[in-house]
């Protein structure tokens, strides 16, 4: 009787250990909001970078980096470097490919992101994007929608910035570009691992 007991007691603590195990293993094993450790871009780090991505001279993209650490700070976990297509008529709807880059990353990451906005906005703009990103430890965290505000003004190679934030994570796109857009809008924007069509 004594010995039946043991058993069942052994194997009633073998199967508590083994289910505390899935528990432990079904953590996510990637850096959280919490984790101080996650490097960071210095402001040298991304002129460079964005000088050579947007295809512009280092003191330009250098104000709008400075304008950007002024208003966010100046620790961006990772930047996003690509290109979009936009257009407007009252309702606008923009299109965009690019790397993700983050210091802990052994390779860039491809992200895909589209959105729709609503407001006084009318013309069409292709630009290339260099976006300075703030409060991303982890790349999946990136993928979801970010309302954002934006005020633009292209005229055959101006240069703009805007924000987007969610859950803690800010985006601040600089982009760059030709064609010929006048306006401001509010709307979405959307981050995902590829390509979608719908703009919501």
């Amino acid at each position: 009787m004594h010995r039946r007991q043991l058993i069942l007691s052994g194997l009633a603590a073998a199967g508590t250990a083994g289910t505390a195990g899935c528990a432990v293993n079904s953590a996510p094993n990637y850096p959280i909001q919490s984790d101080t450790q996650t490097r960071t871009y210095t402001s040298d780090e991304l002129i460079a970078a964005g000088s050579r991505e947007l295809g512009v001279a280092a003191e330009a993209i250098g104000g709008a980096i400075e304008r950007i650490f002024a208003d966010q700070g100046d620790a961006p976990t990772a930047y996003i470097a690509g290109e979009e297509g936009a257009g407007a008529f009252t309702v606008g709807l923009r299109y965009g490919r690019g790397a993700l880059h983050m210091k802990d990353l052994s390779a860039s990451q491809e992200v895909f992101w589209q959105g729709a906005s609503i407001g006084w906005d009318v013309g069409g703009n292709a630009s290339r994007v260099f976006t300075l990103v703030y409060g991303l430890y982890h790349p999946d965290m990136l993928y979801r929608r970010y309302p954002g505000v934006e005020g633009s003004a292209y005229l055959v190679g101006g240069l703009g910035v805007n924000y987007q934030q969610a859950d803690g994570i800010i985006l601040a796109p600089i982009r760059t570009g030709v064609g010929l857009r006048l306006g401001a809008s509010v709307g979405t924007m959307s981050y995902a691992r590829q390509r979608s069509w719908w703009p919501f």
